[in-house]
C-alpha cells in the first residue's frame, strides 16, 4: 500500500489537467482499484464515482481513469459498464470548435482476455457508440481517448445518428446554460438470450445517459432502446436507473433526488423528432408496466 502523499498518486490526480500521456498511465501506477478510485473521483457528483449495486456486475472489471472521463471496464461485456464526465460549459464551448479526427483502437491497459479488438466491430451491422461522448472533449488528447474501445459499445445506426446524437447535443446545450453537469453513460443487458459481435463483445439491449444538475439540484436518466428500426427513448429516475441496471450513478446524491422526476430537455432528433416524441410516452408506459410486474 502507498503512502498517502505519495508523488504517482498525485501524479495521477492532475493528470487530467495535463496534455501528457499521464492519465493513460494511472492504471499501471496505480494497481491498487482503490487508488484509481481517487485519481478519478472529481469525475463524480460529490467526488464520489458511480457503484455497482448488483454484485454480478463486479466480475472482472477495470476502473480506468483519462484526461476528461472515468470508465469502468467489463472483462465479461468487454466494453464499459459506466462512463462518468464533470461536463462543464467551458469544455463544451472548447469542444465544439474542436474538428472530429480520433481512431478508433483497442485499450492497451486492458487484458486481451478482457478488451474489445477492432475486429470484432467489422461487419458486425452496429456502429462504434460513444458512452463518453468525443463531442464532449475539449481537446485532441481527450478526444483521442474517447475513442478507446474501452468506451465504446456496438450501438444500432439509427439510434447512435439518430435520437442518441440528439440527446448528447441536449446535455451539451444544458451544461452551456447551467455552467456544469455530471453525466454518467452506460450500456443494459435485459435479454435472457444476448447476442455478441466478433463472438466476444456483449450488444447491449439499451444505452442510458444519466444526468445531474447542480445548478437545480435535479438529476434524471435517457433510456434507448438499442435496436436498428424506430429506436426508442424514455426518461426515468435515477432511482428507477439503480433498480433494472443494477448501477447508481451518482452514490452522493440525496434518494430524494434520486427518486424525484426531472426535467430533461429533449433532444431533437430532426424530422423524425415529433414520431419520436410519441415513441418515447409509449415506452414510458410499457416501463411503468413492466415495474410493477
Amino acid at each position: 500500500m502507498r503512502p498517502a502523499g505519495d508523488p504517482t498518486r498525485a501524479s495521477c490526480r492532475r493528470a487530467r489537467g495535463i496534455r501528457t500521456g499521464l492519465a493513460l498511465l494511472c492504471l499501471a501506477l496505480v494497481p491498487d482499484r482503490a487508488w484509481a478510485q481517487t485519481a478519478c473521483a472529481d469525475f463524480g457528483a460529490g467526488g464520489v464515482l458511480p457503484t455497482l449495486v448488483r454484485p454480478a456486475l463486479a466480475v472482472r472489471t477495470h476502473l480506468l481513469c483519462n484526461r476528461a472521463y472515468a470508465v469502468l471496464a467489463s472483462g465479461v461485456s468487454r466494453g464499459p459498464l459506466w462512463s462518468a464526465e464533470h461536463l462543464t460549459a467551458a469544455a463544451v464551448v472548447a469542444a465544439g470548435a474542436l474538428p472530429r479526427t480520433g481512431t478508433f483502437a483497442a485499450d492497451p491497459r486492458l487484458p486481451p482476455s478482457d478488451r474489445a479488438e477492432i475486429d470484432d466491430f467489422r461487419r458486425s451491422g452496429y456502429d462504434r457508440g460513444h458512452m463518453a461522448p468525443s463531442g464532449d472533449m475539449a481537446d485532441d488528447a481527450a478526444q483521442q481517448e474517447s475513442f478507446l474501445l474501452s468506451n465504446i459499445v456496438p450501438q444500432a445506426g439509427d439510434l447512435n445518428r439518430g435520437i442518441w446524437a440528439g440527446i448528447e447535443e441536449a446535455v451539451r446545450n444544458l451544461a452551456r446554460r447551467d455552467g456544469d453537469l455530471y453525466v454518467v453513460t452506460g450500456p443494459a443487458f435485459h435479454a435472457r438470450d444476448l447476442s455478441r459481435i466478433g463472438g466476444h463483445v456483449l450488444v447491449p439491449t439499451s444505452t442510458w445517459k444519466a444526468v445531474y444538475d447542480p445548478a437545480r439540484n435535479g438529476a434524471g436518466v435517457y433510456v434507448c432502446r438499442n435496436r436498428a428500426v424506430r429506436p426508442t427513448c424514455n426518461e426515468v429516475t435515477v432511482d428507477t436507473l439503480i433498480r433494472v441496471v443494477g448501477i447508481d450513478p451518482f452514490p452522493a446524491l440525496p434518494d430524494a433526488v434520486k427518486t424525484a422526476r426531472f426535467d430533461l430537455p429533449h433532444p431533437d432528433a430532426g424530422p423524425a423528432d415529433r414520431r419520436t416524441r410519441q415513441q418515447m410516452r409509449e415506452i414510458e408506459r410499457l416501463w411503468r408496466r413492466w415495474l410493477k410486474g
